[in-house]
């Protein structure tokens, strides 16, 4: 075996052993190849030629390739649940690479591998062709639309004589702005100073160390100066240098396709005005139902329908109202369409199935899953069922799964990907979760209604009121081919945006609201449902962090946005930590808390308030727990409220206080800090060990809920901060009534 790809396997953040790196060789700069062989290849060697386009004579160079150690095309695990499954992308293959002389402009490269086995007997590949490229000025490769910000001069493109491969430009960057939004984002609130980029990733953990995110946009707002924003319009990776070398301009860098110029959007305004003329252009939330803002319970142990009863039965011993349950580990795990340990007859056409297609045994997992959400909506508790947009194919698909993948194929439902051989074959999964799955192409609604309908009688027969649809990161790959045509480049991107959409047609199509629950997204994500921070562990570095994350989205108008309360994995956190997240999560549009699955080990490690105050022995855990919990409820008419404003004006549910107060700069003194709707503000603590909390008040009349104490703002003041209350003040003095009453 020996193996080349040019662009690796698409990891946007790791070079491949078998790639050439760059993928778009630059004039006057080497380029690495490399390729992988099995371990029988004792020598590889590249044939390189060069063909100058002024016809003058092809020269060859003979280049020998050094054993190198080969790279991991997924995300290296810390033994989480998922640490199998990066196990399996392990190969018995060694990595081979050499890098080329200086580039030429002007003209063709070629080349091939040639591998040499202990018996002399060679393997080549075929001759892969590349063009050097090369930065210059055009100022025709980007259109404005608004007032342009982008500084005279500054615009080039990256050609390789045969198309258009990058452009960049500035913007002006005013002394005392700070720049935020880029869709969700875990290091900071104000990213004057970093650089990022806008591409969708899973990132498993220590996404605000590693900068990278799940829902990324070109999207930001400038604040401090006149006011203003802007979105560069496009699906394809941007990146941007804000301020990081040179403080006076944002640097951004954007890959194109042969679809005409660039297009840059700026907005001038307040940051509501921005975003307002922002999701004129990408589309914004709806109103979804009150239910939404009561607490979300689950975790990945919750397995059978007894499982399942027993928790909500808890919840209501203790006196803590729950909305919403989510049950991710509820399917067979091959179809995710099934109960598991369900009999039924398979369609081995790969229709969808009616559920009085189904038997559940009385001993099964799920006896009667009907039944089970007959019950829950008798206690006002709604039902989710996890999702994941894959066909798997590891272990080889059986029964039910294996005819949807055939079926899948027989339809042309998948995304595709080159053939080496010549055409396109189905893509398949090159992350490290789910390795070598099918995709089906979901931005197509024909095959979006394909997979859909497989999940139809979930909603319309069991009675499931929403999806946590779990999971949209796994397009990888700039040559994918999705069934309009275009490319992966231009299309991956827009995998997450299609994704909730698709599910939440289908329950649309029920008479449901469209509740789904992702992590995933890009621009124009804001116009479907609900989201969530994603995987992290028990820290208070990962409580920051997720507090970045929902102020970051909230700027970039996601409107429904929580996160794993204390986070979802490893240990249990501590009985402070697990206070201060609850007591910070009665106060984000989603209140919701989930564990990981630890293969039912005892002690637990579910995160309910039962569960971490055993485990903890901390007596403050449970009666704190039930006060923050009941108090949600009692906020829940001012959350629906406040929610359809955010929907109407475009001003944010959970809202930076940049976003209220734009010409006070000490508000960047307190980026985590927030509004909740117009009357609440919100200073979690973020700290271990806090006792007392320095919290700017902005200019306004304020009054602590807790005391009822009236302050005039424009001033920081110090808050005692007792485990037990965490600060917050109101510009609307009848809500006191709402934190001092008891239940």
């Amino acid at each position: 075996m020996l193996r080349h790809r040019p662009e690796g396997s698409g990891h946007p953040y790791s070079v491949d052993t078998e790639q050439r790196s760059p993928a778009t060789p630059l004039v006057g700069e080497a380029t690495l190849l490399g390729v992988r062989a099995d371990a029988g290849m004792v020598s590889v060697m590249c044939t390189l030629e060069w063909a100058p386009d002024d016809g003058s004579p092809r020269t060859t160079t003979e280049l020998t390739l050094e054993r190198v150690a080969t790279t991991s095309r997924g995300k290296v695990t810390d033994g989480g649940h998922l640490a199998s499954a990066a196990a399996r992308l392990a190969r018995a293959v060694g990595g081979w690479q050499v890098k080329t002389p200086t580039l030429r402009d002007g003209g063709q490269y070629r080349y091939r591998f040639i591998g040499t086995r202990e018996a002399g007997r060679q393997e080549r590949t075929r001759w892969f062709e590349f063009r050097a490229a090369h930065w210059e000025a055009d100022a025709g490769v980007v259109r404005t639309i608004g007032d342009s910000r982008v500084v005279p001069g500054s615009i080039h493109v990256l050609r390789d004589g045969a198309r258009n491969r990058r452009v960049r430009f500035e913007l002006a960057l005013a002394p005392g702005e700070h720049v935020a939004g880029f869709g969700e984002r875990y290091d900071a609130v104000d990213q004057r100073g970093q650089k990022l980029d806008s591409m969708v990733f899973e990132q498993y953990k220590s996404q605000g160390a590693e900068r990278k995110t799940y829902m990324p946009m070109p999207f930001a707002h400038v604040v401090g100066g006149s006011g203003w924003g802007f979105h560069v319009d496009t699906s394809r990776r941007v990146w941007f240098d804000v301020g990081a070398s040179r403080a006076d301009a944002i640097v951004v860098e954007a890959e194109v396709g042969e679809d005409g110029p660039l297009t840059v959007r700026t907005f001038d305004g307040t940051p509501t005005e921005v975003l307002t003329g922002f999701l004129n252009v990408v589309g914004r939330a709806q109103e979804l139902p009150s239910w939404v803002f009561r607490l979300w319970a689950s975790g990945n142990e919750w397995n059978t329908q007894a499982e399942v009863m027993r928790q909500m039965d808890l919840h209501a011993a203790h006196d803590i109202p729950v909305g919403s349950v989510v049950i991710e580990a509820w399917s067979d795990e091959s179809t995710f369409t099934a109960f598991r340990d369900a009999q039924y007859t398979v369609n081995e056409d790969g229709s969808p199935h009616q559920l009085s297609d189904f038997q559940f045994p009385e001993d099964g997992a799920w006896p009667d899953p009907k039944g089970m959400a007959d019950e829950l909506h008798d206690r006002d508790i709604r039902l989710h069922l996890w999702q994941i947009p894959l066909i798997k194919m590891r272990p080889h698909p059986h029964g039910q799964a294996k005819a949807d993948a055939r079926s899948a194929i027989r339809e042309n439902v998948l995304i595709r990907e080159p053939n080496p051989s010549g055409g396109t074959r189905p893509y398949r999964n090159r992350g490290w979760w789910f390795p070598l799955a099918l995709m089906p192409d979901l931005t197509d609604e024909r095959a979006a209604r394909w997979w859909t309908d497989k999940r139809r009688y979930l909603v319309e027969e069991v009675g499931v009121d929403g999806f946590k649809t779990d999971g949209g990161e796994h397009a990888w790959g700039g040559e994918l081919v999705y069934l309009d045509g275009r490319l992966g480049d231009e299309k991956n991107n827009t995998f997450p945006v299609a994704y909730p959409k698709a599910y939440g047609a289908l329950l649309e199509s029920a008479g449901k609201a469209p509740v789904t629950f992702s992590r995933a997204g890009f621009t124009g994500s804001q116009a479907h449902g609900a989201f969530w921070a994603g995987d992290e562990n028990s820290t208070w570095e990962a409580f920051r962090w997720s507090m970045n994350a929902g102020l970051t989205a909230a700027a970039s108008g996601v409107v429904y946005w929580g996160w794993d309360i204390a986070g979802f994995s490893g240990d249990v956190p501590s009985a402070e930590l697990y206070i201060r997240a609850v007591q910070a999560s009665t106060f984000v549009p989603i209140m919701q808390y989930h564990s990981e699955f630890n293969h039912h080990r005892t002690p637990s490690r579910d995160r309910t308030p039962w569960n971490i105050a055993d485990r903890t022995g901390d007596e403050r855990v449970l009666p704190l727990s039930r006060a923050y919990a009941q108090l949600r409820e009692r906020l829940v008419p001012y959350l629906e409220r406040s929610a359809a404003q955010a929907v109407a004006t475009d001003r944010p549910l959970m809202r930076p206080l940049f976003f209220e107060f734009p010409n006070d700069d000490a508000v960047w003194s307190a980026p985590t800090e927030w509004m909740l709707g117009d009357d609440l503000l919100v200073a979690p603590v973020l700290e271990e060990g806090t006792k007392s909390s320095s919290v700017y008040l902005p200019e306004g009349d304020w009054v602590d809920v807790w005391s009822g104490e009236h302050i005039g703002g424009g001033t920081t003041i110090e808050v005692a901060t007792p485990m037990e209350q965490i600060p917050v003040f109101t510009r609307d003095e009848a809500l006191v009534e709402v934190f001092t009453q008891t239940t």
